[in-house]
């Protein structure tokens, strides 16, 4: 049951962020598995990509029906998207787990002081 809860709670604050800022995947999810749930970084990395589809979905929408979701600018960026996709999760599995964290680590970072400055 405290387990159940945990997921729980983990499946909120992320589907939250997504809502609000348009992450919540990786940020929330990856270090919450591996750290709260003890998952191997590559199957948080994987896991996370498939909990992150029905939340984006379900939050696009909302999005749509304010008028905050352009489809012109979607549809141009998601054919590149997908070929970028493919390609870093094969790229993805060829990565050690240490290396992959670390990767992680500084992405997260760099990203972090974008936003800020």
């Amino acid at each position: 049951m405290q387990n159940m809860a945990k997921l729980g709670f983990i499946g909120l604050i992320s589907g939250m962020v997504n809502g609000l800022l348009g992450i919540g995947g990786g940020t929330i999810l990856i270090p919450a598995m591996i750290f709260l749930l003890g998952e191997k970084q590559h199957k948080a990395h994987g896991t996370s990509l498939a909990i992150i589809l029905p939340t984006a979905l379900v939050s696009a929408l909302i999005y749509y029906f304010h008028s905050y979701l352009d489809l012109n600018l979607t549809l141009k960026v998601v054919s590149g998207a997908v070929i970028g996709g493919y390609i870093g999760a094969k790229l993805m599995s060829r990565i050690p787990a240490k290396s992959l964290k670390k990767l992680f680590g500084i992405f997260m970072i760099v990203a972090g002081l974008r936003m800020v400055f």
